[in-house]
């Protein structure tokens, strides 16, 4: 893993002229969220030209340009556990895994081990991009917890913010398999709404005008009983898109505890089966590999239990 400290040059787009400094870096900087580079300006790490910049709020002028030190990891509170890791590619910039449903990401309250954070730790050894923080070594997104599927994870700051880059240009080839309940109509199509945190429920993402674009690309792949299988290609990743969205126009995941609920013969599957997450597979990720240059792709297979689950409906 890098030491030291990485220095970051950011400058102000103009569209983000007149934004509040956190945002504006937030913009320029994609492997920082919003809430790290507060701390940052707030810890005395953001200077333009020899003068610190401690205030988050000060509005931000088009063409400035910032730099932004950005510390490793102070020695990580994470522990590096053995968790058995499936792993699609490897090498000593990136690894990609096959998560299971079930893994946590990485730590945070109520999950402060036993996450593929910590998981990584041990297989690369410690080996991973501290751009993300203490918390969250080598994270350059993320899949929820009973989601099942590839990820990305950057050994070295520079794979970071290449692959950051890509994330935030909505350049990274990303499809998910979802099992829903009714079958869409028409079969394919494009949903285009912004999503944010619910104003009722803090805790759900909902459609809410103003909040950050978020597009999702349908097909369906298959006609079953009362359900679907659909492909979902993302061209932007927001928390929970795929479920919100495929609620919003009627059709829910299958499993998904917080914005679906099954009906009629999918209910009396999803109970004999236990079937008790939503039924969403991360199956295609593609990106432009940060350092060589050269193109990669990967696809895994449906988990045993969707595959289950489909057979069971598929009738």
């Amino acid at each position: 893993m890098d030491r030291g400290v990485a220095i970051i040059e950011a400058t102000i787009a103009p569209a983000a002229h007149g934004w509040r400094l956190d945002r504006a870096l937030a913009e320029a900087v994609p492997t920082l969220s919003r809430e790290r580079l507060k701390v940052l300006i707030a810890s005395g790490a953001v200077s333009r030209g020899e003068a610190l910049t401690r205030d988050p709020a000060i509005k931000a002028t088009a063409g400035e340009v910032f730099a932004v030190a950005v510390p490793s990891p102070a020695p990580a509170h994470n522990e590096a556990q053995d968790i058995p890791l499936v792993v699609a590619f490897e090498d000593e910039h990136l690894i990609v895994v096959d998560k299971p449903a079930g893994l946590v990401v990485h730590p945070a309250a109520g999950n402060l081990d036993g996450t593929l954070v910590n998981a990584l730790l041990h297989h690369c050894d410690g080996s991973l991009s501290g751009i993300g923080g203490v918390a969250r070594p080598g994270i350059v997104h993320r899949i929820d917890k009973d989601t099942s599927g590839l990820m990305v994870a950057a050994k070295t700051d520079r794979a970071h913010e290449g692959l950051a880059r890509q994330f935030h240009d909505h350049s990274i080839d990303r499809r998910y398999r979802a099992i829903t309940t009714g079958i869409p109509a028409p079969p394919s199509g494009t949903i285009d709404a912004p999503l944010a945190r619910s104003p009722q429920n803090r805790k759900k993402i909902a459609i809410v005008a103003g909040g950050r674009r978020a597009v999702t690309h349908y097909r369906t792949e298959q006609r079953l009983a009362d359900a679907a299988l659909v492909e979902c290609r993302l061209e932007t990743g927001r928390t929970h898109q795929v479920r919100v969205h495929m609620a919003s126009i009627g059709h829910a995941l299958l499993g998904d505890p917080v914005y679906g609920r099954a009906r009629g013969a999918s209910m009396a599957i999803l109970a004999t089966l236990g079937f008790r997450r939503q039924a969403l597979h991360a199956a295609h990720l593609g990106f432009i590999h940060p350092v060589s240059g050269t193109r990669k792709a990967f696809d895994s297979p449906m988990p045993a239990d969707m595959q289950e689950l489909f057979s069971r409906l598929d009738v």
